[in-house]
């Protein structure tokens, strides 16, 4: 689905990424993991068509792309779903879900929100990923986390997401909520959707996750399939425990 090759992207004299290569498989979901300032919002926002790269390659289903804009990849087929979810929390679930792709009649000189039809898909939509709305007009501020991060990866996959990033989103969930939002995922797969799942929590990577690229100062560590690698071994690569501890014996023997 997905391929970067050498990746580097400099601001100014700072290289955020160096030499990064990473690619995704339809249906997988691909966790990218790594300790704050290890470059991974810089690399999805390569991706996602924030940001060109200085160097480096990418292609997608097996074309060569590069991306001028987010509306660039958004039409070829590749959503994200940021922390922030980009939802309006007193504005209705039918709202948000179809923000800025509302569906309209044309009457003569006039356009009618179809209100009926939006709110019966969007309520289908939550409906498929276990969510039952009782009211589709309730605002989106009424729903728990899980169910509003659900409602935007709903949103992403109604409107032709193939690629999904997901950036942290379980970060600020419950046990409760962050189950809800990994089936989602699993759900997702099954339907030949890949996901790129962003995360500094290596015990939920392990628990959906099919490979592990870690990045670490901007550079890739490696990519690895759980059988390679353990819960521990991971978390000592992203946070580069093993470096620190070789730092420190080097100033204690110096």
């Amino acid at each position: 689905m997905l391929e970067l090759r050498g990746i580097v992207k400099k601001f100014g004299s700072v290289i955020a990424l160096n030499d990064v290569s990473f690619d995704l498989e339809q249906g997988e979901i691909h966790c990218l993991l790594g300790d704050n300032g290890a470059g991974k919002s810089t690399l999805i926002r390569i991706i996602s068509g924030y940001y060109t790269p200085t160097a480096g390659s990418m292609s997608f289903e097996g074309e060569a792309v590069r991306f001028e804009s987010p509306g660039d990849a958004l039409n070829r087929g590749i959503g994200t779903v940021y922390q922030d979810l980009a939802l309006v929390p007193l504005m209705s679930v039918t709202r948000n879900f179809f923000m800025g792709r509302e569906p309209y009649k044309q009457i003569g000189p006039f356009k009618h929100f179809k209100r009926r039809y939006a709110e019966a898909m969007a309520a289908e939509e939550m409906r498929k990923i276990g969510i039952s709305l009782s009211d589709p007009t309730a605002t989106v501020g009424t729903l728990s986390g899980g169910e509003r991060q659900t409602l935007a990866i709903a949103r992403a996959v109604y409107f032709g997401a193939k690629v999904l990033i997901l950036d942290e989103p379980t970060s600020a969930l419950g046990v409760r909520q962050t189950a809800l939002v990994l089936n989602y995922m699993l759900q997702l797969c099954e339907r030949g959707i890949a996901i790129i799942f962003i995360t500094h929590n290596a015990r939920q990577a392990y628990a959906v996750g099919t490979r592990f690229t870690v990045l670490n100062r901007g550079r890739t560590v490696g990519t690895f399939v759980p059988t390679e690698k353990s819960r521990e071994e991971l978390e000592d690569l992203m946070s580069g425990t093993r470096e620190l501890v070789g730092m420190l014996k080097t100033a204690t023997t110096g």
